[in-house]
């Protein structure tokens, strides 16, 4: 059998030969196998399908964010195989099926083959072939949610739990980005992603989570291009459980908390919060989450230094953070005579001992803590309390919008 020609590829500086036997024909990224056909009756002839892949054979630097397209013209796609290091590339056809492309972007710095077969409108087959290389990025980024387990591993969280992701780097192709993020409940509700600058983007349900069930990111960021040579380099995916769903609801004026689980009353709770001498002692009114928790916490008088009126330094008993202000509810350190009566405190929620601590054991991250009755609004960014947006104009903070 004779030689009909050598390829020559150069690749990590080896050098490789390939020779091309008679008989057997290169599969290239628009050449196919097929010859004409004819119709039923014999008498006209039919062009064989032309399949078309991208990126072509022999690309070394495949963009990884514009993927695999296979192309079928003068006839349907039957199959398309794309793989990455023996493991199948997820794709979709159009409803043609003349057309399939990969699902999610591809990963940077590697190898991919592509397979595919078409036929015509007599049956006649087309088949082409793809191996292809992609880019090394210039720079990489990276995304983390780890803190969401922080001190709750193996636990449950609220109905109200939001997914924050935080960049190494700033993301400037925020829609591309967020086309990667991905979202299951098992018990599903309408969602939308919210940009906090360039480095941090939170998911928030319409309407609160329904409890007891799981909740799954995934974070398809491979490929993703976030910024001019910039690229994901690897995906992230994280599964978490809400559990009961727990709301406190606070009036600051009658001085009283009830506390429901799954809707249920559960608790009545005496209380006291801030006194509104200032701003920074007046509690804030809105919807907040339970963000941490600690026992004892150190706390410390905004603004005051030791001999200042109103300075204190106290160590302070179950304590639960609803905002970055400060703001906690906490076991009282004094002053009892003030639960259920008067607001006497320097802005956190103050609870009679068996209280505060039956509500920090049952804590769970995310939480609703509603409070009403103050002269002071929560910021919908001062903490979690993100709630605070109406969900239209939380859509608005979406880069796909």
């Amino acid at each position: 059998m004779s030689v009909l020609g050598v390829a020559l590829v150069r690749r990590n500086g080896i050098r490789f030969g390939a020779s091309l036997l008679a008989g057997v024909l290169a599969l290239t990224a628009c050449s196919d196998t097929s010859k004409e056909g004819t119709t039923a009756a014999g008498d006209t002839k039919v062009p064989a399908a032309k399949v078309t892949i991208t990126p072509a054979q022999g690309t070394e630097k495949a963009r990884p964010d514009q993927g695999v397209v296979v192309k079928a013209a003068g006839g349907s796609l039957e199959s398309v195989n794309v793989q990455l290091k023996g493991k199948p590339v997820p794709g979709d056809f159009n409803a043609q099926k003349t057309e399939w492309r990969s699902r999610w972007t591809l990963r940077p710095s590697s190898s991919y083959t592509v397979n595919a077969t078409a036929k015509n409108s007599v049956g006649t087959t087309s088949q082409a072939a793809s191996t292809f290389r992609t880019l090394k990025p210039e720079a990489t980024i990276a995304a983390s949610v780890d803190w969401i387990l922080e001190g709750n591993k193996g636990k449950q969280y609220g109905i109200g739990m939001p997914i924050i992701l935080d960049f190494d780097r700033a993301v400037h192709n925020k829609a591309q980005v967020e086309k990667a993020l991905e979202v299951k409940a098992e018990k599903p509700v309408e969602g939308a992603w919210r940009w906090m600058g360039d480095q941090k983007v939170i998911y928030r349900p319409k309407t609160y989570w329904q409890p007891h069930q799981k909740v799954t990111l995934n974070a398809r960021l491979a490929g993703v291009r976030a910024a001019k040579g910039v690229y994901g380099m690897r995906n992230l995916s994280r599964t978490f459980e809400i559990g009961e769903s727990r709301i406190a609801k606070i009036n600051m004026k009658k001085h009283k908390m009830v506390v429901t689980i799954d809707g249920k009353k559960a608790r009545t709770v005496a209380i006291s919060g801030g006194n509104a001498s200032t701003r920074e002692y007046t509690t804030t009114s809105g919807v907040h989450m339970t963000m941490e928790k600690g026992n004892p916490v150190r706390m410390i008088s905004p603004g005051r230094k030791k001999g200042d009126p109103g300075y204190y330094d106290e160590m302070i008993g179950y304590a639960v953070r609803i905002s970055n202000s400060g703001e906690y509810l906490h076991q009282t350190s004094g002053q009892e005579w003030c639960l259920g009566e008067q607001n006497c405190s320097h802005g956190c929620v103050r609870q009679p001992a068996d209280d505060a601590q039956w509500f920090y054991r049952n804590a769970q991250p995310g939480d609703i803590v509603d409070i009403k009755g103050t002269t002071r609004e929560v910021e919908w960014n001062n903490g979690w309390s993100f709630w605070q947006l109406s969900w239209e104009k939380w859509k608005k903070g979406s880069a796909l919008q």
